[in-house]
């Protein structure tokens, strides 16, 4: 995986201040686990070590819901799909930030019964789904987000060379 550079976080001191934009919280796609200085603001650290893994456990998780939705289960097939589920959000943790972790922990609920109904089942799947798609729709923010901020530092750089061009004193290109 390429890395791409990443965008300056202050603007330089020739550059025009913009407008304050509300705090977000920024995901990181990293091919390596990092080490995560605190700055002490409170911008969160939300990254992703291996997407790759992180895709293969949804997909994962999103055919045992379909497969839970499809057939009932009896009671030795219902304690292996929470052995499963439980199992998937381990594996889930080994790829997240802290932060994300600990979301994780919000959302996601423990069984209470050894073996769950098909029901809690269904909603325990259906709610880790739902979560692996709002953090999946978040990175894609994110990217788009710093595809524009980049686009945007490009056009400015663009704008001074041509006005850096136009105010040297040269009249153009000579033929």
């Amino acid at each position: 995986m390429t890395e791409e550079p990443e965008a300056p976080t202050e603007p330089a001191p020739d550059q025009a201040e913009t407008p304050e934009q509300p705090e977000r919280a920024e995901f990181e796609l990293v091919d390596t686990p990092r080490q995560v200085e605190n700055t002490g603001d409170d911008e969160r650290d939300e990254s992703v070590t291996h997407p790759s893994k992180l895709i293969r456990i949804a997909s994962m998780v999103r055919n045992m819901l379909d497969e839970v939705r499809r057939a009932p289960l009896d009671d030795a097939g219902r304690r292996l799909l929470r052995t499963i589920h439980e199992r998937s959000i381990n594996e889930l943790e080994s790829v997240l930030s802290e932060d994300l972790k600990a979301e994780l922990a919000e959302v996601v609920l423990p069984f209470t019964a050894e073996t769950p109904s098909e029901s809690e089942l269904r909603i325990a799947q259906a709610q880790l789904v739902g979560w692996l798609e709002g953090l999946f729709h978040g990175i894609q923010a994110t990217i788009f987000s710093q595809q524009m901020t980049m686009q945007q530092q490009l056009e400015e750089m663009r704008h001074r060379k041509a006005l850096e061009q136009g105010e040297g004193g040269r009249p153009g290109q000579y033929l």
